[in-house]
């Protein structure tokens, strides 16, 4: 024989007195969180010195791209090395950054060391 269930009463959330006191308590702590500023005027503000710009290091998409922009090129592997990255990462780097977001022509030929690819002119290209 089984037993039958007891049917629960649906309370509404809004009606709860618990999640009511909560959701203000909330509300205050949000409020208060912000420290208030000093008043200052004019005559006692130091003046703000001159900020030098610091040099940005070089990326290691803006490393790959000058190693494709020198003459001799660069192989999959060089590339792979110098930025610490897979083989594979390298070939989609090539693909969808330097070919189609950068619009760059790049262009591969086999070398004695394996694969070399380069960045050339377009107006080179269209010459040839």
């Amino acid at each position: 024989m089984t037993k039958a269930k007891a049917k629960r009463k649906p309370t509404s959330r809004a009606d709860d007195s618990k999640t009511r006191s909560r959701n203000s308590v909330r509300r205050t702590s949000a409020r208060n969180t912000a420290p208030l500023k000093p008043v200052t005027t004019a005559a006692h503000q130091q003046p703000r010195r001159a900020v030098q710009p610091t040099a940005r290091r070089e990326s290691k998409k803006a490393h790959l791209i000058a190693m494709l922009r020198a003459p001799d090129g660069a192989t999959i592997a060089a590339m792979a090395r110098a930025a610490k990255w897979q083989p594979h990462s390298v070939r989609g780097f090539l693909a969808g950054v330097v070919r189609k977001k950068l619009g760059l022509a790049l262009v591969s030929a086999n070398g004695e060391n394996g694969r070399v690819y380069r960045i050339t002119d377009r107006t080179a290209l269209a010459a040839a």
